[in-house]
């Protein structure tokens, strides 16, 4: 080989590291920052472990919702094949309600319950997660109060939020 060649061949494998070095930097930045999605289902069939941050999304069941003082509440999650219970200290969206769509994000306890610090609630009748959709549809279920609608169908023909 000439002088040349190796000259190359070293500076490719600089670049190489120095770009591999990158990737992992950024990676582990953003190792704290990724959350799961799950619905009750997945938690019970996988066995999350305990003190996992996730995202738990699913229906809010109904007659599970108990508010308590300090702004606390406590209402369950359920996707029909499992049910978490969850508690969460703050304000609710104003669309949160019993039997609509939720997705709940926190960590999992190690009794099985979720502590969340973010409940976030669809936002009109057209709309639920995708991920929860999802689920919902896997387990055979439709959108609340609407049977025969599948949940992740746009009846408009236009796009919606994330």
């Amino acid at each position: 080989m000439t002088r040349r060649k190796i000259r190359r061949l070293l500076l490719l494998a600089a670049c190489g590291i120095a770009l591999a070095a990158a990737v992992g930097l950024i990676l582990f930045a953003m190792s704290g920052s990724i959350v799961f999605f799950r619905s009750p289902g997945e938690i019970a069939a996988q066995g999350v472990a305990a003190g996992s941050r996730l995202r738990l999304g699913g229906l809010v069941k109904d007659g599970s919702v108990r508010r308590g003082p300090d702004q606390r509440v406590a209402f369950a999650v359920t996707d029909a094949a499992a049910t978490v219970q969850v508690e969460y200290r703050g304000l609710l969206p104003d669309l949160f309600r019993e039997g609509q769509g939720v997705v709940a994000e926190g960590v999992l306890r190690p009794d099985g319950s979720f502590r969340a610090d973010t409940v976030l609630a669809k936002h009109d009748e057209a709309y639920m997660p995708r991920e929860v959709a999802g689920a919902l549809k896997a387990q055979g279920h439709r959108q609340g109060g609407q049977p025969g609608r599948d949940p992740a169908s746009n009846p408009h023909g236009t796009q919606e939020a994330p």
